[in-house]
């Protein structure tokens, strides 16, 4: 007999809904700002470059940022302030600041939080958990489908090795860049998706460039409560394209 869960998956996109629904709208232009080829022509999000930094580089930083706060970075100013202008702007479900948490005193230190927005803005369906790994499929929700609004910035390698940002930059079609997206239903403050090459399509099945990636913007943004998360079909993944989970925890690990 097969083992089957019933899940209710967390809306991770204003855009998440059952296909079926947008049917009819689809025939005419889906009308609603997307990363599909109905909406992508001449669109325009902003552009991070970052600076890649070899082992040595990254050592001599850790070393002078120990035992104190280090330098707010222009990538950590960047995430907040965008993330605060979707915030304002009611592009998410809930508002995640307001909910309770705390430290459970004992050995492990788990963090907990009630978060009733989460678990109430979920829609019912069944998620089979036999393959952690399973095939892309364009049918079901997916990242090209959340709204331009949605989508912070393009995250990338700087060509001559200076981190840059550009305000208003194409959106590469061709060479499927990284982007970094708010999640709607987030966990925490700051809660944002790194979407690695986007139009590739990949599965959620992380690999060896996508998880460099992942590396590369949490030491960009030099932030000690910075977390960088990833979770697969079968650990309460909802949607199979490939994706971290990036947010902000304000506790150091060692208090805990």
């Amino acid at each position: 007999m097969m083992l089957r869960i019933k899940r209710i998956p967390t809306v991770v996109s204003n855009y998440q809904k059952d296909e079926a629904k947008d049917a009819a709208r689809r025939s005419v232009g889906c009308g609603k700002n997307c990363l599909r080829s109905c909406c992508i022509p001449g669109a325009k999000v902003p552009l991070y470059a970052f600076k890649k930094v070899n082992n040595m580089e990254l050592e001599e930083n850790v070393l002078k940022t120990e035992n104190k706060e280090p330098p707010v970075s222009f990538l950590d100013i960047l995430v907040l302030g965008e993330w605060e202008d979707r915030m304002q702007r009611g592009l998410f479900r809930y508002h995640v600041t307001a909910c309770e948490t705390k430290v459970i005193p004992d050995e492990y230190g788990f963090f907990a939080q009630l978060n009733e927005g989460r678990h109430l803005k979920k829609r019912p369906t069944e998620f089979r958990v036999d393959k952690v790994l399973q095939p892309f499929d364009g049918n079901k929700f997916n990242f090209t489908k959340v709204g331009q609004e949605e989508v912070l910035f393009q995250f990338k390698a700087s060509y001559d090795g200076e981190a840059q940002y550009f305000p208003n930059s194409p959106i590469d079609v061709e060479n499927s860049p990284s982007v970094v997206a708010i999640n709607v239903s987030p966990i925490e403050y700051g809660h944002v998706l790194l979407i690695p090459q986007i139009f590739e399509c990949l599965p959620q099945r992380i690999n060896r460039e996508s998880f460099l990636l992942a590396l590369y913007m949490a030491a960009e943004a030099g932030n000690p409560y910075f977390r960088l998360g990833y979770n697969s079909l079968g650990a309460f993944a909802t949607i199979n394209h490939l994706h971290f989970q990036l947010f902000y925890l304000l506790i150091w690990y060692f208090e805990i």
